[in-house]
């Protein structure tokens, strides 16, 4: 493979990645800014709080303009700003919120018992019966204080405030300084109890949404030429000519209906995979590590896969033919996947390190599909999602973990608790490697049901990136190899010679295996 395909494909790869990424980052503050069009505000989820002392107050924040005083920059208040929502927990109480200087706020509420927003909060939507009513908790976290409040709507101390029953509401466009908020009840009274909801709004939103989306754009038109360049180079290199009619896995079943009529029964996408007849016991335990320059090349290349994928579709869209360089490049991929996870954690059938390369090599697995001469226009629409919805459910059980989720309280307040647990496959390889590690024998049994597993997963994915229509059979077919593809005569009836209902032999001297089943075993194989 040319360093020079390579070398498209990396920086095509970045540069659709990061497009991809600038665009959706774009089109999202785009959203938002036009969501806060009309003075409007973005605003977060509401949260409850709760205090036993007299106020509620949160860190303070500090805002440095740093170089804000240059030409040309505005100041940092026409830029954002905030906005504060307060509404009480008990019907008729009134409230007060107000933002003040830090040392302000400070001086104002100097030895009140009072807790901090950072501390405590209880979410507003909070199904459980008192789950509000934590006066031990709360407790902990008030600081000590004797001295009761003055009237905090008398202070002079406040920049913006707002102040009795119902919800109140203060705007604050940000200012050089160190800041705090304090909620407390209009009266100054004890307990304090409110539902608070911030806000925030800025007017960089749109530029710098605009600019994300012309620079995701810009990044999407120079890396998806370069990474389909790239793919079709690597394709062109694995596989530099179509080979002749008849040739290949499954060419059989494609092209040639077989004697007298008959068809192969197979499917034409082949793995294989020999178990290595020794295997150190503890290698499995650091594979994942020896892998990880592997994983890192597979992650380019699926990237790529799927963006050769869509654009392989709209060829067979509108041409009914798959280009043979992007099909060489994705099965290569498929066969590069398949190999790393032989040698990991999909199979741990052999110690030999896998090669870096897409084409076919001297190594215990490998994987082919047969190149179709034509697909159907119509089924590039579906068959990928909704006729593979069955496959895709039946994958999702053999290769994703089972997980619970749920809750459970303690005196400390709500955690969430979830447990995962393996997929089959991954179990199935774990029973595989701890037999493997006491041992030193891998059991040929629950190898070769882990093959077919493989098996099915790959067929399935094939089917999927569009190479072949057609459909994945629903079977297990177990063993290092697929099954041989028998010839299967049509229905009994009246011989064209002798109008006797019977099955035609055989040729002399012909094998009903076909040829492409034949004796070229690999020497793993013996």
């Amino acid at each position: 493979m040319k360093a020079g395909h390579w070398v498209l494909l990396v920086l095509g790869v970045l540069l659709t990645v990061l497009g991809l990424g600038a665009g959706i980052g774009g089109a999202v503050l785009a959203g938002a800014d036009a969501a806060q069009r009309e003075g409007r505000y973005l605003t977060g989820d509401t949260e409850r709080y709760q205090s036993t002392g007299y106020a509620l107050t949160t860190p303070s924040v500090v805002i440095d303009p740093g170089e804000a005083g240059m030409p040309g920059v505005p100041p940092v208040g026409e830029l954002a700003s905030v906005q504060v929502r307060a509404a009480p927990v008990v019907p008729d109480q009134e409230i007060f919120v107000g933002l003040a200087e830090a040392s302000d706020a400070s001086a104002y509420l100097q030895d009140v018992p009072q807790t901090s927003l950072g501390d405590v909060s209880w979410s507003a939507a909070d199904p459980r019966p008192g789950a509000l009513s934590r006066p031990g908790d709360d407790d902990e976290r008030t600081t000590a204080g004797t001295r009761v409040p003055e009237d905090p709507a008398a202070q002079d101390i406040w920049v913006a405030s707002a102040s009795g029953a119902g919800t109140q509401e203060i705007t604050f466009d940000l200012q050089p300084g160190q800041w705090s908020l304090v909620v407390m009840n209009a009266d100054a009274s004890r307990p304090v109890w409110v539902d608070l909801q911030a806000g925030a709004r800025t007017e960089l939103l749109g530029p710098v949404g605009t600019g994300l989306l012309i620079g995701g754009l810009t990044g999407l038109v120079l890396g998806i030429p370069l990474l389909l360049l790239g793919t079709r180079g690597l394709g062109r290199d694995i596989d530099p000519g179509a080979p002749r009619r008849g040739r290949g896995p499954g060419a059989a079943r494609a092209e040639h209906p077989g004697p007298s009529g008959a068809a192969a029964i197979g499917y034409p996408v082949r793995v294989s995979g020999f178990l290595d007849q020794r295997l150190s016991r503890g290698l499995w335990l650091v594979k994942w590590l020896l892998a990880i320059p592997h994983y890192i090349v597979l992650a380019l290349l699926w990237v790529a896969l799927v963006v050769t994928t869509i654009a392989a579709g709209l060829a067979v869209l509108f041409t009914g033919r798959y280009p043979r360089s992007w099909f060489a490049f994705s099965v290569g991929v498929l066969r590069w996947s398949w190999r790393v996870g032989f040698y990991a954690y999909s199979a741990l059938g052999t110690d030999r390190y896998p090669p870096f390369t897409l084409a076919t090599t001297d190594y215990p697995a490998d994987l082919d599909v047969a190149y179709p001469a034509r697909l159907s226009r119509g089924l590039v629409l579906v068959k990928w999602w909704l006729l593979a919805i069955p496959h895709l459910l039946i994958v999702g059980v053999l290769t994703s973990g089972t997980g619970t989720w749920g809750s459970e309280w303690d005196e400390s307040g709500r955690a969430t608790t979830t447990s995962w647990g393996p997929s089959l496959l991954g179990l199935l390889v774990l029973i595989a490697a701890v037999i493997l590690l006491f041992t030193g024998r891998y059991r040929h049994e629950l190898f070769a049901l882990i093959m077919g597993l493989n098996r099915w997963i790959y067929r399935v994915g094939a089917y999927v990136l569009l190479l072949r229509d057609e459909y994945p059979p629903f079977r297990l077919d177990q063993g290092p190899t697929e099954p041989p593809a028998h010839p299967v005569s049509p229905r009994p009836g009246p011989h064209p010679a002798s109008g006797a209902g019977h099955e035609p032999a055989p040729a002399p001297g012909r094998s009903e295996r076909p040829a492409s089943q034949g004796g070229n075993r690999p020497p793993w194989d013996a």
